[in-house]
């Protein structure tokens, strides 16, 4: 079986770091992709997905450092769907993408104010070789 999800898209936020038990690494991040076409009349229309990432330990402190709203990122991953139950007792879902690869695209912005010993493009970390999540 095959749960493989590929993404170029822009960060919808500035990243916030979360640390679990045993000081484990999280950043969850909107990331929005946009599809171009041409409807029947040949106008050009567009239309917005927004997926919702998942980003663990070395992974997560890298984003944290060097991705910032409105980066361009790629983004390879896998499908993870969750459900729970809120507080009025509805079961709720959510699927999100759990990325094992991040690499930033695009120039960096001119507003970015990161010192220039920080690379702008990180190497791309694959978290499958450190997959040992806690769940």
């Amino acid at each position: 079986m095959l749960n493989k999800v590929m993404l170029i898209g822009n960060v919808g936020k500035d990243p916030d770091i979360r640390h679990l038990e045993n000081d484990v690494a999280v950043v969850t991040l909107p990331i929005a992709t946009t599809e171009r076409f041409k409807d029947r009349s040949g106008t050009v229309k567009e239309q917005t997905e927004w997926h919702n990432v998942v980003f663990w330990r070395n992974l997560a402190e890298i984003v944290e450092k060097h991705v910032r709203k409105g980066s361009q990122v790629f983004i390879e991953g896998r499908l993870r769907t969750r459900n729970w139950e809120d507080q009025s007792g509805q079961k709720r879902y959510t699927t999100e993408i759990v990325a094992d690869v991040m690499r930033l695209l695009g120039k960096r912005p001119e507003n970015d104010n990161r010192p220039a010993a920080i690379p702008t493009e990180p190497p791309a970390i694959d978290a499958a070789e450190n997959d040992d999540l806690p769940f």
